[in-house]
């Protein structure tokens, strides 16, 4: 099935990264936001990134540029947004009962061809698609952050989904420039279940007393020739984002691998976040440089 017209649900980090990333390929862009504020940021980021990574850069000229942005318009009414789209990527905040709200409005909204995605991190894609009558229709695309920039986009099948719909979306993650791989619909696709591991056993280390999260990061980017420590990652996703993929995951799964730590939950409770807030394994100052934290004196 050809797309033409895409529209994006939440004009957030994620939302705006895809946004932008569909602009570029040439898919004409509908960006939607409850809040009006967060759409004039978004058309504010999103012409930042196109002049200083494009126009500036020779990678498109100024009239290409231009287009781009012509490309893509904003629009805070959920009707109005979704009613003429080929193809709808949700990107609201992790929350099952607002997903699958949305879910249910967009049924009811969109043309019968319209294929509707959903961008969670870890969330069933089952549970959310439940939400409409064409299953058929319905799909994961997790993308990563930034979602501009970054190449992969985890294609996740639930159960019901048509091989059209599965080919379709491949194809525009492709049209997109990303590099689209099929997952099954199981608790943390591929990377989020892998590094759910690493996390945790990062974490328990540090609390442990065997290595500090400055050692533990070093060992890894020398040792394993990760471009960051698993310490420094999860300062980079934030503590709020470990608990919640974890939290869901382990309510999947119920295996104690799959739990989260305790020092997580301990960081979260001292308001440490990560990156977001300056605060995580290491306090990040406002020169850019970043010291250890001393968990315990």
């Amino acid at each position: 099935m050809a797309i033409e017209k895409l529209t994006v649900l939440g004009a957030g980090t994620m939302g705006h990264g895809i946004a932008q990333a569909a602009a570029v390929s040439g898919l004409e862009v509908m960006l939607y936001d409850i809040d009006r504020q967060m759409l004039d940021k978004a058309v504010l980021a999103v012409k930042a990134n196109i002049e200083k990574h494009f126009v500036a850069k020779g990678k498109l000229s100024r009239e290409e540029g231009d287009a781009v942005m012509a490309r893509l318009r904003v629009d805070a009414d959920l009707h109005r947004a979704a009613e003429q789209a080929d193809y709808v990527i949700e990107a609201v905040p992790e929350k099952m009962d607002l997903k699958k709200s949305l879910f249910a409005q967009l049924d009811s909204i969109c043309p019968p061809h319209t294929i509707l995605a959903t961008n969670t991190s870890v969330m069933s894609v089952t549970a959310i698609s439940g939400a409409t009558k064409r299953q058929e229709k319905c799909i994961g695309t997790h993308f990563f952050n930034p979602a501009a920039i970054m190449k992969l986009v985890e294609v996740v099948t639930p159960l019901g989904v048509s091989e059209e719909t599965l080919e379709t979306t491949l194809s525009v993650c492709r049209k997109m420039g990303k590099m689209p791989i099929k997952v099954k619909d199981v608790p943390g696709f591929i990377v989020n279940r892998l590094l759910m591991g690493l996390y945790m056993e990062a974490a328990q280390m540090v609390l442990e007393g065997t290595a500090t999260a400055e050692e533990i990061d070093t060992a890894m980017r020398l040792g394993a020739g990760h471009p960051m420590g698993p310490c420094e990652l999860a300062d980079f996703g934030g503590f709020d984002v470990i608990q919640m993929a974890s939290d869901e995951v382990f309510s999947y799964t119920h295996c104690e691998n799959d739990r989260l730590n305790i020092l997580y939950r301990k960081m979260l409770e001292a308001g440490r976040l990560g990156r977001k807030n300056g605060k995580g394994f290491y306090d990040y100052l406002e020169d850019g440089t970043k010291k250890p934290f001393t968990l315990f004196s």
